[in-house]
């Protein structure tokens, strides 16, 4: 059995398995021989030396004073011979030689050892893959079978299944493959790794490697939605108001996206910021394209009207509807996209770009408070806010006033970003023109006045007389 001992120690070394499976696996199949040949195992006892150095199989029988079943029953006087303080009853252990199987039997135990084995290698690369799910992992192209790609990991084997592979590559042998881990489950060769380059958490660990500001945790990955070998969106925000999360993904020169496009083969990705207000956040969603408005057209469906000018609508849809697809995903809105155009000849007037987004993140339990100041404005450049109200211009009516003067020159502004703070306000501000409704009241009244006055005496008449009770006078309502 010494024999047996050194294959044990060799199966520990080699499959990683561990001593006490071994030994278990190795003590089923000699029981499965023993049962084989004798017809039970129940009497069949395993025995292993501490440092495996050799394994003992014994068959206890009983003590008896005349055998009725020779497999599990021993003459006391053939007891006697092995130990001289026998006594009926007793149980004995009994030496039994493995080579006095029978063949078949040896078989049967083989069998059972390798089925063992083969258990107690697949439980222990489960054990040791199983928390893999979500990681990325680098192998190398060894088969491909029905479009499915076999990939080898060393210990365990991966596949990435068709439809988890990106249309824009092609892997020829030996290439090395990365990925990420989606799946862990048995076969009957042992432990498969379902891989994916598809998947969006499979960016979201390249972006994660690239931009160390997302390990320390100063930019945050809100969202990433894809269409695999086309493009990609990826809606990130800053824990600092001085890190730009945007650029801090990019890097410089691109550098930083650069390396991630080139690991998707030249997938396209746009980078945005994310916002809690819902219109911004579908205009960032948008991008590439540039968006002129959007209208919070059902804010309990969640459904808006992004209008952009003609020379952005095909930019704003995308190829085959790819981009708004992208962006409704992205920011879990249905996202209508209109030209000017077509926007003018829609009634807009019930649909709002502030105040309706205001009460949805708000939960509508607060009156909005109104907005006075420039600085207050939703999507206002911050500098150019700033600038603003060095210059004594942060109060919107200054604001307005000025700026439909000509008479605003600052420094380091431009009359681009002068015209887009104007938008805004006129998107946000409701502005109301007391006087002249004061005026139209009086003129209202006026008019009121006159209807319900006899246009010769003055007295007060309604509409449905047709004659005057003071003068007589006879008249008709037209």
């Amino acid at each position: 059995m010494s024999e047996m001992a050194e294959a044990i120690r060799a199966l520990i070394s080699e499959k990683g398995v561990s001593e006490e499976s071994v030994k278990q696996t190795v003590e089923a199949a000699i029981k499965a021989a023993y049962k084989k040949t004798f017809g039970t195992a129940d009497n069949c006892e395993v025995q292993f030396a501490d440092d495996l150095s050799d394994v003992s199989v014994y068959s206890r029988k009983v003590i008896v004073d005349g055998v009725y079943d020779p497999v599990t029953e021993i003459e006391l006087e053939d007891a006697l011979k092995m130990s001289d303080e026998c006594e009926v009853g007793d149980e004995i252990l009994i030496l039994i030689d493995p080579k006095t199987f029978e063949r078949s039997a040896v078989s049967t135990g083989k069998q059972a050892a390798h089925q063992g084995l083969n258990e107690s290698f697949k439980n222990n690369l489960l054990s040791e893959n199983k928390d893999k799910i979500g990681e990325v992992i680098i192998g190398y192209y060894q088969r491909e079978h029905n479009g499915n790609i076999y990939v080898d990991l060393g210990k365990v084997e991966g596949v990435l299944p068709k439809k988890y592979q990106s249309p824009r590559e092609i892997y020829q042998k030996n290439d090395r493959i990365k990925a990420v881990v989606v799946d862990v489950k048995t076969t009957s060769a042992g432990v498969q790794l379902v891989l994916s380059r598809t998947d969006p958490k499979f960016v979201q660990s390249i972006v994660e490697l690239e931009v160390p500001e997302i390990e320390d945790k100063t930019v945050e990955i809100y969202k990433i939605v894809r269409e695999a070998g086309y493009r990609t969106k990826i809606a990130v925000l800053s824990n600092k108001d001085d890190v730009d999360p945007v650029g801090a993904c990019v890097g410089l020169k691109g550098v930083r996206i650069q390396n991630v496009i080139r690991e998707l083969e030249g997938e396209k990705i746009d980078v945005l910021r994310y916002s809690p207000d819902p219109v911004e956040f579908i205009k960032n969603a948008l991008s590439p394209a540039e968006v002129e408005r959007v209208l919070i057209t059902d804010e309990e469906k969640k459904q808006a009207l992004a209008i952009v000018s003609d020379s952005q609508f095909s930019l704003a849809i995308g190829k085959q509807g790819q981009n708004v697809r992208l962006a409704n995903r992205l920011c879990d809105w249905s996202i209508d996209v209109k030209t000017e155009e077509q926007a003018a000849e829609m009634d807009l007037s019930q649909f709002s770009t502030h105040k309706a987004a205001a009460e949805l993140f708000n939960g509508g339990a607060q009156e909005e408070e109104p907005i006075s100041a420039v600085s207050e404005l939703p999507g206002v450049d911050a500098d150019v806010a700033a600038a603003l109200k060095d210059a004594g211009l942060d109060d919107i009516q200054d604001f307005v006033d000025a700026y439909d003067a000509g008479t605003i020159s600052i420094e380091g502004i431009s009359q681009e970003q002068l015209d887009e703070v104007n938008r805004i306000l006129h998107d946000v501000v409701e502005f109301v023109e007391e006087e002249a409704d004061e005026s139209d009241a009086e003129v209202s009244e006026e008019a009121e006045e006159e209807e319900y006055k006899c246009p010769e005496c003055g007295c007060k008449i309604t509409l449905d007389m047709t004659k005057c009770p003071e003068c007589g006078t006879e008249f008709e309502f037209e």
